[in-house]
């Protein structure tokens, strides 16, 4: 098990995140890193009935490699949020645990939002308290190159292109009851979102079993 990793900040981060954030004993988030194109840093993977759909942040300004992450603005004349909260509607309206959840999930899309990060933040904390834990997260107070040797540099190793089918040796994927697997099959490595609708309190199980060495 790794003792201590880096990670840059998901919007509504997957499975292996998850998994990453939950089982190391120190977490830090990268907060001093330039913003990257193609990443989780503004989309994440629902399920639904066409199968996983991306869910993308329209970004206002700072969307070039050069802009700080903390000074990257969200568009909020694109509507996004109103989309969004549709799309998880209409992907989980029919899911287990949808009535349970969703007044919790709500109102991250009813209020304004202007900085990516601090929704990210935000949205990631949210996912903690339906989770019911309560991790204590570092964030970084400098941009390392190198780190520590007890340490994992874990930036930029989860991506939009590899999610589908990805696994390592501290990770491996296992499937649970899912809204539309009877038409698509079983989708890997979606959004948290996908779990806790599925499964609730046992979501914490199944990111357990997600560990090779305990499953």
């Amino acid at each position: 098990m790794t003792d201590a990793i880096l990670l840059e900040l998901h919007y509504l981060g997957s499975i292996p995140y998850f998994c990453k954030l939950l089982h190391t004993p120190e977490v830090c988030i990268e907060q001093q890193e330039h913003y990257r194109k193609g990443s989780f840093r503004n989309r994440c993977y629902i399920g639904t009935a066409q199968g996983a759909r991306a869910l993308s942040i329209p970004l206002l300004s700072g969307k070039h490699q050069q802009a700080p992450i903390r000074e990257v603005r969200i568009d909020a004349q694109s509507r996004w949020q109103q989309t969004h909260w549709r799309s998880i509607q209409t992907a989980y309206g029919s899911s287990p645990f949808y009535a349970y959840y969703a007044p919790e999930l709500a109102p991250l899309y009813e209020r304004p939002h202007r900085w990516l990060f601090d929704f990210c933040w935000e949205a990631q904390q949210c996912l903690f308290q339906l989770l019911g834990v309560a991790p204590a997260l570092q964030r970084s107070t400098a941009y390392a190159t190198t780190l520590p040797e007890r340490w994992i540099d874990f930036r930029h190793q989860l991506l939009p292109r590899n999610y589908a089918t990805y696994s390592d040796d501290q990770y491996q994927i296992v499937p649970y009851p899912q809204v539309f697997e009877d038409r698509q099959g079983f989708v890997p490595n979606l959004s948290l979102l996908d779990l806790l609708f599925c499964t609730g309190p046992e979501a914490l199980v199944y990111l357990q079993q997600c560990l090779p060495e305990v499953a």
